[in-house]
């Protein structure tokens, strides 16, 4: 039996497309390291046309989606290779669209006993749910995209006026001043901790991706067991909740000793800087071992 042909798409025209073109390109030199046959795409846009053009433009068997966003990584995108009867990585479309929701993650992981920060989704008009000092944000976005903090009741409703003019509606989360930790997981089981240390104390995209004073601790030896083993107890339940498959990562807030959790991101970052390969690194699975069992996983399930 031959190899098979994966295809790794990249790109759109969404807020992280340039973060995804660096990550699709580290999957597709990684799975290439591996043995892999690799075809990348960089689509142009987040629409069925690119990808049709995409699919057409030679052999796949497996797709790779390494997309963010609400159309690569939200439910669009796997409900069209759903469609057309392809294996892919990551989650179905049912469940990116329940995680591409904070909310909606949020309260189905604390139905399942995750604790989570309180705060509620506003539209035009609507008083904030929680006092400041408070985080605004989208409720379908990623990456820190619009990320706000609001120290003060004008500020908060500057904050909320400026998200829903753009986006229609904002999620207003209690700000904790607390430790930022996140959580990998492959096939449903945690990979080590990772704490995350913005240098401005807020972890926006500046943070992540264009500034180099964020540290990131990989088992940080000062983190409490107790911590660690409820954060990954609650990743493992998150992961349930939402029914995700394959890969995630769970990004929690510690507040007096609880881990917090913020969201579940389904199809997490292939960059240099990204947390899930680095856990992974930690686990002893490197990019190549990584991409290939992930590559592995959809081909087992041979369809949708």
């Amino acid at each position: 039996m031959s190899e098979p042909q994966v295809l790794v798409l990249l790109g759109g025209d969404e807020a992280e497309a340039a973060v995804s073109r660096l990550s699709g390109a580290a999957v597709a030199e990684a799975l290439r390291e591996a043995g892999r046959r690799v075809r990348v795409h960089d689509l142009p846009r987040a629409d069925a046309a690119s990808l049709s053009e995409a699919i057409d433009a030679g052999p796949v068997d497996i797709v790779f989606p390494v997309m963010h966003g609400p159309w690569g990584e939200g439910g669009p995108l796997q409900e069209l290779l759903a469609g057309l009867g392809l294996p892919f990585v990551g989650c179905d479309a049912a469940a990116a669209r329940r995680c591409m929701d904070k909310h909606e993650a949020k309260r189905l992981a604390a139905a399942a006993g995750v604790p989570v920060i309180e705060g509620g989704v506003v539209h035009p008009g609507d008083s904030s749910p929680v006092p400041p000092p408070a985080v605004v944000k989208p409720v379908d976005d990623g990456s820190s995209v619009d990320l706000w903090l609001a120290e003060d009741a004008e500020a908060l409703r500057r904050a909320m006026d400026a998200v829903i003019t753009r986006r229609g509606r904002a999620l207003v989360e209690r700000w904790i001043r607390g430790r930022e930790i996140t959580i990998g997981l492959l096939e449903g089981e945690p990979l080590p901790v990772i704490e995350i240390v913005p240098a401005s104390g807020l972890y926006d995209y500046q943070a992540k991706y264009e500034r180099a004073d964020t540290r990131y601790l990989v088992a940080p030896e000062d983190l409490p067991a107790e911590v660690v083993a409820a954060a990954a107890e609650a990743a493992r339940r998150a992961w349930s909740a939402v029914e995700a498959r394959d890969l995630a990562r769970v990004d929690f807030i510690i507040d007096g000793g609880i881990p917090r959790m913020l969201e579940v991101n389904t199809m997490p970052g292939f960059t240099a800087r990204s947390l899930l390969p680095r856990a992974a690194r930690a686990a002893g699975y490197d990019l190549p071992r990584l991409t290939s069992r992930l590559v592995d996983l959809a081909a087992a399930r041979g369809g949708p």
